[in-house]
C-alpha cells in the first residue's frame, strides 16, 4: 500500500542579495507579501545589518542549537497560520488498505458535521467501506439519482412528453372553431431554449404554427390552460422561504415554459422620454406597469419585480446610450404564463381568440388538433443530472408517478409512494431508508441513507436502462459540475457521479472503475457547515477509489 501522502503547500523562496548576504524568505512569504510592511521592514533591517558587519571583523560563529519550529512569527509580533498540507489521494492495495485510507481521509479535514459513506464493488458484490451507512441524511441534489431511476423505470428512456392543443367544438370550413381551444400540459420540461432553438418564444411559436397548419383561424370561445396533470401546488414541501424568487427554485406546473422564468427587457427611448419594456417570451398572462424614463448617458438604475402573479412592475431610469438591458423574474402562475404565451403566439399567426384566457380542464369530448412532443426521457435526464436543474427534477418526479398511462395524478405524495415501493420491492432497500417530499433534493425534509444510494446504483447498473443512467452523470475533470474537480488524478474521465450541494450539504454519489478493473458504486454525504473541507475530502476519496487494487 502506498502510504497516505500529505504534501505541503508550495513554498516560494524570495532571494535578495545585499552586499553578499543571501536573504531567504521563510515559508508563506508570498502570503506575507500581501501585508507589505512587515516583509519590507525585515529586509531593510537585514540590509543595514549587512553593511555594518563589513566594517568590523566578523566574529567566529558559534555552533547554534537548531531552533524549534513555531507557528508564531517573530516579525512585528505577527501570528502566522500553520501550514495546512493539501489533502492527497492514495493508491491502496487490498481491501484493508482501502478501508484504512478512506477512514483517514474522512476524519482528516472537517471540523464539524456528520458523514455518511459507503463503497461497494458491483463486480464482486462485496462492501469495501461503510461509515454511517444507515444514517438518515439530507441528500441535496444526489436526490436526482432516485428521480432518474423511477422515471426510467416507470416511463422508459424513449418516453416523450406531449403538449397538446385540443378543441371542444366543431371546426368549420372557414377555419372558425365554434367552442374553446385548450392547451393541455403534460409536465414537459423541454419547452425552453435548451431544446427548442429560437429563444424563449420558440416553443409556443412552433405550436401556434402547427395550429395554423391545421386550418384554424379563429376561436369563438376561450383559450383554456389545462395544467391538471400535476398537482396544483407549485412549491414542494420543505423548500425554504428564502428560495422564493430564485431561478433555481421556480415553481413547477404541468404547463411549464422557459423553466418558468420570464425575461424583462428594457430599451431606451429618446432622452427625457419613456423607455420601452417587453417580455420574453411575450405573454398575455402578465401585464406590464412601466415608469422607466430615459436619461442622458449610458448608466441604468432599474427595478423590476412581480406584483402578485399577473403583473410586472418596472421603474427607474435608463441611459439613452445604454441599449437594451434584460432582467429575469420567476413566474408566479406558470399555467397562466404559458397559456398567455401561447395566446400571443396565436396572434402572431393571425389566429384570434374571442374569449378570455383561463385555467381549466380539458372536456372529455375534446378533439386533438396538434401536439408538440419532447425529446426522449434519456436526453431530459441527462440534461437534468449534468446541470442539476431542479425544475426538471420536480416535473420528472411527478411524471414518473403519473406513469405511462397517465391515469394517476402527478403529485409529490404519489411520487414518494412510487419511489418507496420501487426501492423496497426492486432495489431491496429498507422501508424507512428513503423519505422525501420533492424530486430535486432542495427540500430540507428529504432523508436518505448512503446504503440506499449504493443499492440504487447497483440496481441501475444492471437495469435495462442502466446505460442511459450512466450516461446522464457528469464525469470527473471533464464535464459540467465535475469539470474542475479531481483533474489530473486517476478519477479524471473515469468517475461518473451526481453532485449535491447546499449551504449545509456536500454529496457525491456514482460509479468509478478501480485500477484492477472493478466497478465500484459509492455514496458520500456530508451534513454540516464545513462544506469546503468536506468537498476537499470527497475529491481525495474519489481518486483513491480509482487507484485501488486488490493486489
Amino acid at each position: 500500500m502506498t502510504p497516505f501522502r500529505l504534501t505541503s503547500t508550495v513554498r516560494r523562496r524570495t532571494l535578495a542579495l545585499f552586499a553578499g548576504l543571501l536573504v531567504v524568505a521563510p515559508p508563506h512569504a508570498e502570503a506575507n507579501a500581501a501585508s507589505g510592511s512587515a516583509s519590507a521592514t525585515a529586509i531593510t533591517a537585514l540590509a543595514v545589518q549587512s553593511r555594518s558587519t563589513r566594517q568590523t571583523k566578523r566574529p567566529t560563529p558559534k555552533k547554534k542549537t537548531p531552533a524549534k519550529r513555531s507557528t508564531r512569527s517573530t516579525r512585528a509580533g505577527r501570528t502566522r497560520a500553520p501550514i495546512v498540507p493539501v489533502l492527497r489521494f492514495t493508491s491502496p492495495r487490498g481491501e484493508a488498505a482501502l478501508t484504512s485510507d478512506l477512514t483517514t481521509l474522512l476524519g482528516s479535514r472537517t471540523k464539524n458535521g456528520a458523514w455518511g459513506a459507503m463503497v461497494i464493488s458491483i463486480s464482486r458484490g462485496d462492501t469495501l467501506f461503510a461509515h454511517g451507512a444507515d444514517s438518515k441524511m439530507v441528500p441535496a441534489s444526489t436526490m436526482k439519482l432516485f428521480t432518474s431511476a423511477i422515471a426510467f423505470e416507470k416511463l422508459g428512456p424513449e418516453h416523450t412528453f406531449s403538449t397538446d392543443v385540443l378543441r371542444d367544438g366543431p371546426l368549420e370550413a372557414n377555419g372558425v372553431v365554434r367552442g374553446n381551444l385548450v392547451l393541455r400540459g403534460d409536465g414537459d420540461p423541454s419547452l425552453s431554449p435548451r431544446f427548442v432553438r429560437g429563444g424563449p418564444d420558440a416553443s409556443m411559436s412552433m405550436l401556434a404554427r402547427f395550429v395554423a397548419g391545421a386550418g384554424i383561424k379563429r376561436v369563438t370561445g376561450d383559450l383554456v390552460a389545462d395544467a391538471s396533470a400535476l398537482e396544483l401546488r407549485g412549491i414542494p414541501e420543505g423548500w425554504l422561504t428564502r428560495y422564493a424568487g430564485a431561478g433555481y427554485a421556480a415553481p413547477f406546473s404541468a404547463l411549464t415554459l422557459n423553466e418558468n422564468i420570464v425575461i424583462v427587457g428594457v430599451t431606451a427611448g429618446g432622452s427625457g422620454g419613456a423607455a420601452t419594456v417587453f417580455l420574453e417570451p411575450a405573454t398575455r398572462g402578465l401585464t406590464i406597469t412601466n415608469t422607466v424614463r430615459t436619461v442622458a448617458g449610458s448608466s441604468t438604475r432599474i427595478s423590476a419585480h412581480r406584483a402578485g402573479n399577473d403583473r410586472v412592475v418596472v421603474s427607474g431610469t435608463i441611459g439613452a446610450r445604454a441599449g437594451t438591458v434584460r432582467y429575469q423574474l420567476v413566474v408566479g402562475d406558470p399555467a397562466t404564463f404559458t397559456g398567455g404565451a401561447f395566446r400571443a403566439a396565436l396572434e402572431e399567426q393571425g389566429i384570434t381568440v374571442d374569449g378570455a384566457l383561463r385555467v381549466g380542464r380539458t372536456p372529455d369530448n375534446a378533439t386533438l388538433v396538434t401536439s408538440l412532443p419532447s425529446p426522449p426521457l434519456a436526453r431530459l435526464i441527462s440534461t437534468m443530472n449534468r446541470e442539476s436543474i431542479n425544475i426538471f427534477a420536480e416535473l420528472l418526479f411527478r411524471g414518473a408517478a403519473r406513469g405511462a398511462d397517465k391515469q394517476t395524478l402527478g403529485s409529490a405524495e404519489n411520487a414518494s409512494a412510487t419511489l418507496n415501493e420501487f426501492m423496497v420491492r426492486q432495489v431491496g432497500a429498507a422501508p424507512d431508508a428513503v423519505s422525501v417530499t420533492d424530486g430535486s433534493g432542495l427540500s430540507v425534509l428529504d432523508r436518505v441513507t448512503p446504503r440506499s444510494l449504493v443499492q440504487l446504483l447497483a440496481h441501475a447498473h444492471r437495469a435495462p436502462w442502466g446505460s442511459a443512467f450512466h450516461a446522464s452523470l457528469p464525469v470527473a475533470g471533464e464535464s459540467e459540475l465535475l469539470r474542475n474537480r479531481m483533474r489530473a488524478t486517476p478519477a479524471q474521465g473515469n468517475l461518473h457521479a451526481k453532485t449535491g450541494t447546499t449551504n449545509d450539504v456536500i454529496g457525491l454519489s456514482g460509479y468509478v472503475t478501480a485500477e484492477n478493473g472493478e466497478i465500484l458504486a459509492f455514496a458520500f454525504l456530508y451534513n454540516g457547515k464545513d462544506r469546503w473541507h468536506a468537498r476537499e475530502t470527497i475529491d481525495a476519496m474519489g481518486p483513491t477509489m480509482a487507484a485501488f487494487s486488490r493486489e
